[in-house]
């Protein structure tokens, strides 16, 4: 599962130019290792009584890709 966000950061008045950011998200099995298609699935599997899956036995796993940062701190050393 991908979650895509654009999101603006703004300090005082001064906005920021958003960075190219790319998540991704994977929800999985902590135990088991299998990997789910959604957070859907994994929530029918822990509501699914001919499981022993608990909600502590999901995992998730972010990935974050910046690929430019601005320079937003006026400078470097």
């Amino acid at each position: 599962m991908v979650i895509k966000d654009n999101i603006t950061v703004i300090a005082g008045k001064t906005t920021i130019p958003t960075p190219d950011v790319e998540t991704n998200t994977t929800v999985k099995h902590a135990s088991t290792g299998k990997v789910y298609a959604d957070e859907n699935e994994a929530k029918a599997d822990v509501n699914d009584p001919a499981t022993d899956t608990t909600e502590n036995d999901i995992r998730r796993d972010v990935e974050i890709s910046v690929n430019k940062l601005p320079n937003i701190f006026g400078g470097s050393s």
